[in-house]
């Protein structure tokens, strides 16, 4: 069973496919003007049982476009409450600070990118998690 899920955004969204076992099949940051196509095409490859769509500003948006587009795809609507933070923390375990920031403690450092799709993938393991499935910590970073 694989699982989709999106980080709505106004300009950006992260986009995050992983397997029932907690394996990163696609990890990414999306423009939101090409939201249909880029669900879409995620789910045509990775054939998700359903997407789950993070709770945050622009949700309603997104998830009104996503059911016009893909009326056949199941979509569940999810608290994303401390997924920034904790996507944040994930960046520097997969891209460690180099140089003289490696002295800098973490969190008083901001990544240089957006950490959108680690949001996705939080809120993809936390589903997976709650459900009774314990992913893995295989298949972390860009996918």
């Amino acid at each position: 069973m694989n699982v989709a899920a999106l980080d709505p955004g106004r300009d950006k969204c992260g986009l995050a496919v992983l397997s029932g076992d907690g394996n990163i099949l696609l990890q990414k940051v999306i423009d939101t003007g090409h939201l249909e196509e880029e669900v879409e095409e995620a789910v045509i490859l990775h054939r998700p049982e359903f997407l789950l769509l993070g709770n945050g500003t622009t949700s309603k948006a997104a998830e009104n476009r996503i059911r016009r587009a893909l009326p056949h795809l199941r979509v569940m609507v999810v608290d994303e409450y401390r997924t920034t933070e904790q996507a944040r923390k994930e960046y520097w375990k997969v891209h460690p600070p180099q140089g003289l920031w490696r002295f800098v403690p973490t969190s008083m450092q901001v990544p240089d990118v957006p950490v959108d799709d680690f949001v996705a993938v939080l809120l993809a393991r936390r589903y997976l998690e709650q459900s009774g499935k314990h992913p893995t910590e295989k298949g972390r970073g860009k996918g």
